[in-house]
């Protein structure tokens, strides 16, 4: 049998996950929504549930001005420019570093679970992280590429 290769299986959970963080995003900005509202939130009769005073600042900037949507959105385009690597990033040693992929998951995760379409995003950002952490800890390297040494015609 083969050996997992901890970070391999990282960047795809990790490429889904900040696709479905820009796409949550999106969603988010349309229907607006803070997902943490029910913690200390009153129930009345005629206006369902209503938000506790002390998140008024998550309202703000999830509600009214979508800026959490925004943040979210333009972090899983850096990630997606990360995993499934930009022509001006591969190769670098920007792209090769599995610790800045690690505080990028988990502020991409800190982001994404504010909002109620995120939530999904934030999870498997988050279980992204932990592999990459496990790769770490394993020891893994991201190596660099190899030139391409073939003449045309060979097999």
């Amino acid at each position: 049998m083969g050996k997992l290769i901890w970070h391999n299986l990282s960047r795809y959970i990790s490429l889904t996950a900040s696709i479905y963080a820009v796409w949550a995003s999106f969603w988010g900005i349309l229907f607006r929504k803070f997902f943490w509202d029910f913690i200390g939130g009153v129930l009345r009769a005629p206006g369902g549930l209503q938000p506790s005073p002390k998140v008024a600042i998550f309202i703000t900037i999830i509600v009214k001005f979508p800026i959490i949507q925004i943040a979210t959105m333009a972090l899983g385009f850096i990630m997606i420019a990360l995993e499934y690597p930009l022509p001006v990033l591969k190769g670098t040693a920007l792209h090769r570093s599995i610790a800045l992929r690690v505080v990028l998951l988990l502020q991409l995760s800190s982001l994404a679970v504010l909002f109620y379409q995120g939530t999904n995003a934030a999870l498997w950002s988050l279980i992204a992280a932990m592999f990459y952490i496990r790769a770490l800890t394993l020891g893994e390297r991201m190596e660099d590429p190899k030139k391409d040494t073939g003449q045309v015609g060979e097999a």
